[in-house]
């Protein structure tokens, strides 16, 4: 069985991930098992690095605030603001904190005005998108941001008469933003004001929003750009996603936390197909953010939940034209994750003798036989172990021996590529 396993194994370059795909993706999605490890993010970094010199893709998405992501992305293609701001600001979830996602901006950064003075042409930046909604596991924003922001391109540039309501109207019923991020409503839906009289006028006026900027497209793009569509679309996006998540807070039904982990991922996979209409990304989140089979999680008192995750809603539309990549570990030995036993996928896959290898995941699904190993049991909960009843469902495996601890100066794009 060794020897069929070193048989699916590639270094982890972007000829082999093409290689191992029927098509050429709309959508790359590389997992994680686990958050906040600079490691997997180098890794990362270096295969985004390879598809934009050996494959000609421009957009990389991460799990992070969509909204926020935008400050990101207007530095890498234009300048705006400074690394430093942009990484304190432009990440939700501690993100802006890591030395490989520094080292990513910067690199994106230093791709697009490398050609001259003047920059690249817009057809050839790099583009820096994240895909998450602005919610975190205490709370969710409040709908300003995205719904004022959405009325605010639509009265600049639409006859008034055209608009379902004015901004004095949205201020009044979205009432202080402390209303909607009150962090117990979270397991308290009574302290939630997702279902109140004025979250359900604000759905509707939400809605009349987001047609009327879907039926004036043709004024707007030419009255502004396609680039300011889109971002009027996200802002849409966001804001309907957002008063619905609210309105699911609100529920007092057993199906509530199914409801609210449901919606969160389908934000995200709103976010990738419209990013994926405007040409190749590779997407980095979580394994369970990605993958095509129903996503399981147990938090609190709750049953164990099950929802469709980004991953699944997006290859159901996709089809070929999405690659999933799950990621595997060995070790992370700073968090108490020891060598795996070896009658697990991780410890078989730990007897290769590389640090890093691309697996063909069906072909290693075929290998293992109709008897998959032994499910790995995570000593940290901070590491999901992949399912290998559910190998077949990756286009590829990732497969990191050891993740060691990062420390010190980060290592540079193209100081050397993983084996």
């Amino acid at each position: 069985m060794a020897t069929d396993i070193k048989d699916t194994a590639h270094a982890v370059e972007a000829a082999a991930v093409m290689g191992l795909l029927p098509t050429r993706p709309r959508v790359i999605a590389l997992g994680e098992p686990t958050h906040g490890e600079d490691a997997l993010l180098d890794l990362r970094n270096e295969l985004f690095r390879q598809l934009v010199e050996e494959e000609g893709h421009r957009t990389i998405a991460i799990e992070s605030d969509c909204l926020l992501g935008l400050a990101v992305d207007d530095y890498v293609t234009s300048g705006t603001g400074t690394l430093d701001e942009v990484m304190e600001r432009g990440f939700s979830h501690g993100f802006g904190t890591s030395a490989a996602n520094r080292e990513l901006v910067r690199w994106m950064r230093a791709h697009n005005v490398r050609a001259d003075d003047e920059g690249r042409p817009a057809s050839e930046r790099l583009r820096f998108a994240s895909f998450d909604g602005p919610l975190e596991i205490t709370h969710a924003a409040s709908p300003r941001q995205a719904l004022t922001a959405l009325h605010g391109h639509l009265a600049a540039h639409v006859d008034a008469d055209l608009l379902p309501c004015t901004a004095d109207t949205l201020d009044l019923l979205l009432g202080s933003d402390d209303r909607w991020t009150d962090p117990a409503a979270m397991t308290d839906p009574s302290r939630s004001v997702g279902r109140s009289a004025e979250a359900v006028r604000l759905r509707l006026l939400a809605d009349e929003l987001v047609a009327l900027l879907d039926a004036q497209a043709p004024h707007l793009i030419t009255a502004t750009s396609r680039e300011d569509w889109e971002r009027a679309r996200l802002y849409g996006r966001t804001a309907t996603g957002l008063l619905l998540y609210h309105h699911w807070m609100a529920d007092a039904s057993p199906a509530r936390m199914t409801r609210l982990l449901g919606q969160r991922d389908r934000m995200m996979a709103d976010n990738l197909l419209a990013l994926a209409e405007r040409g190749p990304v590779l997407v980095h989140a979580h394994n369970a953010h990605l993958q095509r089979n129903k996503s399981t999680m147990r938090m609190w008192n709750h049953p164990l939940l099950k929802w469709w995750s980004a991953g699944a809603l997006v290859s159901a539309r996709l089809g070929e034209e999405y690659a999933f990549l799950a990621t595997a570990l060995g070790t992370i030995r700073h968090q108490g994750v020891d060598t795996p036993p070896p009658d697990t996928l991780e410890g078989l896959l730990y007897a290769l003798p590389e640090d890093h290898r691309l697996l063909d995941a069906p072909r290693l699904a075929a290998a293992l036989g109709d008897t998959p190993p032994a499910p790995r049991v995570s000593p940290w909960f901070g590491y999901a172990p992949l399912d290998p009843a559910h190998l077949a469902d990756s286009d590829g495996v990732v497969f990191v021996k050891d993740v060691p601890r990062v420390e010190g100066p980060h290592r540079a794009f193209g100081a050397g590529r993983p084996s």
